[in-house]
């Protein structure tokens, strides 16, 4: 058994020539922690699935030890829109060596960090990535932090340079399955530029027990300001809270006119639903712009400044920066998220290798009233991000106009296994049916 040992995911590409030019024998084990305690046969486990389904990959689900305490930790399946540069594979890779070494000597990058991420997104050209739902050994978990807590790695400014590198294998990756979609090529939104509408703008609170937070969220769209002709109003739309949450609405709306209150109905709807009874009310501004039921605006400018851009650059989404704070809006490290990975060049390119497109985020009504959100409580701003970018412009702010507040009940703070496995597979679905569109419009 031939193993070679890379540093997590980050390695170079010099090591993997290495890894290349030393591998002897049919099949090579990359492993990328250094303590790994196998499970009795699991060699002969993944050799003969790697065989019997001619992969050119295989990876198994596995048993963490943290701190003494072992669970299960189960893998998602590969697809194509898996493209995210820290898919979790577990630690142990098992590849062809044939394959390794026809994927090295077509590296035509000299990376750094970024050459796991240029070997995998290779060898999904050429074969399988199969995923054994077996336990087949333990690793030792050396990250601690909760999910809430490592959501935001990949966008801290310290590790910028990383996240350069990931980008030009995404692009590169793109451009070889025909997906990728070159910078300035829009379509015109001039038929829904012009609708008439009752108000210049709308924030949509979508909310579900959320008593410790909505008042903050509802005065700081209250408490907005803008200038002489324009004018917004504020939706607040409830899914059956039980919590208090609807006294506080009823209390404000009896306060404010320009506040309005939709309760919805026992069936299903998620936040995607939530937002559609919002974007699809008569009352409903040319421009619909997102906030949080437990965050706020960073000023009372955030309205004006959506506004400003959506008229300057005459686009079909808009999304600003932020800042982490906690519940009393004290910030936390990192502090400013700006998603630099954003570009005017390649920015629709990149959002297919990330999980988010930043916030606050708004939309141009007309438009997204032609689509609309899925009806889900996870990724469906992402995923209507991911679908305008495809054919319209998005522009960009980079100030802070948003306080994204960590606080023990968000609902991402402390997320289980299965639950990020469930998210990350929804969104590798939503990227696989992206790619899919960008193939076809590309043959166009």
């Amino acid at each position: 058994m031939q193993v070679f040992h890379i540093s997590g995911r980050l390695c170079s590409t010099q090591q993997m020539r290495q890894i290349a030019s030393q591998a002897t024998e049919e099949v090579v084990y990359l492993l990328l922690k250094p303590q790994i305690d196998w499970v009795n046969n699991a060699h002969e486990r993944m050799e003969q699935v790697l065989k019997d389904t001619n992969a050119v990959m295989v990876y198994a689900d596995h048993f963490l030890n943290k701190n003494g305490q072992v669970e299960q930790a189960p893998v998602i399946d590969y697809q194509e829109g898996a493209l995210r540069d820290d898919f979790d594979f577990g630690s142990v890779i098992l590849l062809r060596t044939d394959t390794l070494q026809q994927a090295v000597s077509e590296m035509t990058r000299d990376y750094e960090y970024a050459a796991w991420y240029d070997l995998r997104l290779r060898l999904s050209r050429k074969g399988a990535l199969v995923h054994i739902n077996e336990w087949l050994y333990y690793e030792v978990e050396e990250d601690l932090r909760t999910s809430g807590e490592k959501q935001f790695d990949y966008v801290n400014p310290a590790n910028r340079a990383v996240q350069i590198e990931m980008e030009n294998c995404v692009s590169d990756h793109l451009q070889a399955i025909g997906a990728y979609l070159k910078a300035g090529e829009y379509l015109s939104i001039d038929k829904y530029w012009d609708c008439p509408m009752p108000v210049t703008a709308s924030v949509v609170i979508p909310c579900k027990n959320r008593v410790r937070t909505i008042r903050d969220a509802i005065l700081s769209a209250l408490s907005q300001e803008v200038r002489e002709g324009y004018s917004f109003n504020v939706f607040v739309v409830d899914d059956n809270s039980t919590d208090g949450t609807v006294d506080i609405i009823n209390e404000l709306v009896a306060q404010h006119p320009n506040l309005i209150y939709i309760a919805q109905d026992k069936s299903w709807h998620a936040i995607g639903g939530n937002w559609n009874a919002a974007l699809d009310h008569p009352l409903c501004g040319k421009y619909a712009i997102q906030l949080d039921s437990d965050d706020t605006y960073f000023d009372s400018t955030t309205i004006q400044r959506f506004i400003d851009c959506f008229e300057e650059e005459k686009c079909a989404m808009v999304i600003g920066s932020y800042q982490l704070t906690d519940i009393n809006g004290n910030p936390l490290p990192p502090g400013k998220i700006d998603h630099k990975e954003w570009t005017e060049e390649n920015g629709r390119n990149n959002a297919l290798r990330i999980n988010g497109l930043g916030a606050p985020r708004g939309f141009l009504t007309a438009l997204l009233r032609t689509f609309h959100f899925p009806t889900t409580k996870y990724g469906e701003d992402y995923a209507v991000g991911l679908r305008i970018c495809r054919d319209y412009r998005i522009g960009r702010i980079w100030d802070v106009l948003y306080n994204c507040r960590r606080w023990d009940d968000n609902s991402d703070a402390n997320l289980n296994i299965e639950n990020v496995n469930r998210n990350n597979l929804y969104k590798d679905r939503l990227r696989t049916w992206e790619v899919k569109a960008r193939q076809a419009k590309n043959q166009l």
